[in-house]
């Protein structure tokens, strides 16, 4: 590849230090001339091979973590598309030379992904940097520089344990999230003779989950009341959170004359809740017996509406600023739309549909397109198409709710 007259490829093989191209799969997709140097690997060896069967584990060393920790790092990477560091660990190589005979080697690496136009990882640039001769200085110094030089070591190795307890605290939050929202998401009870699917995906991490609700309520006739929301923020405040403006909100839509005066109710219970600022929301009625759907937004992305027809209606036109963006209060907006038999109703949170460097109309468009590919499809059927459809492959940093109803 060339741009203003660079050869980006002679400047990857000219870079001073350990360099390499992984796919997403973790094989090999280029290394650089250092990076042969250094590993005394060669291209052939390495390029289109899965790296922990080009650098397995001593498999004498029955302590040796090199390859879990560095493949730790690589998900971690993946996952949430931010660069990862491995603190100086002992990782043993190999011998060319002498097959079945390990070298003692240390490293310290960097992991950094590389975003494809459609904000999905599609190169991992994995940077090693081998200090193995300052570790094994340390016999051969003087007792300071000895001393320091194991004091660095000491300090690495800290580090690198200190991060490991650090997961294992956002792991336990993440199990107490999780445990926390599926106790205050409702289960999917009889809608009369309606047929209805609802899904919470968590996201991928310890902290990115707990804000996004749902709700189902029977209203007085042939009516269902259906909401989602998204609270900003992750962890257990934003689930406590949740449950409680999920509650009020259920509890607001069975009394309230409409879905805007429902979420001005929310919003002004909101005002007391700390944390719910900048709530999103939408409510919407359904009524079979007039054949329409009253809908109103507090900044929430608009439910689409699937028609038997194959056109898909986002439902736009009564958007607010989201709970609490006001410090006055102001009568929400309310529309109406129709719909006729056979057509089908999807909300969502925006987990389902943004993505990082993308406009959401792009995200809107991709929902569309599922919608209409999938028409016809049952709501269980279509719930679990519209998430592999839309949803990362290797996974989302952000939860995702969905509730879909058959008209």
């Amino acid at each position: 590849m060339a741009e203003a007259g660079i050869d980006y490829s002679a400047v990857f093989q000219a870079l001073p230090g350990m360099i390499a191209l992984l796919t997403p799969e973790m094989t090999y997709a280029d290394v650089n001339e250092e990076f042969l140097r250094i590993s005394g690997r060669t291209r052939g060896l390495m390029v289109g091979r899965y790296l922990f069967d080009v650098f397995p584990d001593n498999p004498g060393d029955p302590a040796a973590s090199g390859a879990r920790n560095l493949r730790a790092s690589l998900q971690r990477a993946l996952a949430t598309d931010e660069r990862d560091a491995v603190a100086l660990q002992r990782y043993d190589v190999e011998s060319l030379e002498r097959p079945g005979e390990w070298e003692e080697r240390y490293w310290s690496t960097v992991n950094a992904p590389v975003l494809g136009p459609d904000g999905q990882v599609v190169l991992l640039v994995h940077r090693v940097e081998e200090v193995t001769e300052l570790i094994k200085a340390r016999g051969s110094r003087g007792s300071r520089t000895q001393v320091l030089e194991a004091e660095l070591y000491a300090r690495a190795r800290e580090l690198q344990e200190g991060n490991e307890r650090l997961r294992a605290a956002h792991a336990r939050e993440r199990a107490v999230a999780l445990a926390l929202q599926d106790t205050m998401l409702p289960a999917l009870g009889p809608i009369g003779h309606h047929r209805a699917a609802v899904r919470y995906q968590p996201a991928v991490g310890s902290l990115n989950v707990g804000g996004d609700w749902y709700d189902l309520v029977d209203l007085p006739g042939d009516r269902i009341g259906v909401a989602v929301g998204d609270v900003v923020g992750h962890g257990l405040q934003a689930a406590g959170v949740m449950g409680l403006l999920r509650s009020a909100l259920s509890a607001a839509s069975r009394v309230a004359e409409g879905p805007a005066q429902a979420l001005e109710v929310l919003g002004l219970y909101a005002r007391s809740v700390e944390g719910a600022e900048n709530t999103t929301a939408v409510e919407t009625c359904v009524d079979w017996d007039t054949h329409t759907i009253t809908y109103s937004s507090a900044g929430h992305p608009p439910p689409a509406l699937l028609h038997v027809d194959g056109t898909v209606e986002f439902l736009d036109q009564a958007t607010d600023p989201p709970l609490g963006a006001r410090p006055e209060h102001i009568a929400r907006p309310q529309a109406t739309t129709t719909f006729t038999e056979g057509d089908t109703l999807v909300l969502y949170t925006d987990g389902l549909i943004e993505r990082r460097h993308e406009d959401i109309d792009t995200g809107l468009g991709r929902l569309a397109d599922s919608l209409i590919h999938h028409r016809g499809t049952a709501p269980e059927a279509l719930a679990d198409a519209l998430l592999l459809d839309l949803l990362p492959t290797v996974g989302t940093t952000d939860d995702t709710a969905l509730v879909i109803v058959q008209l």
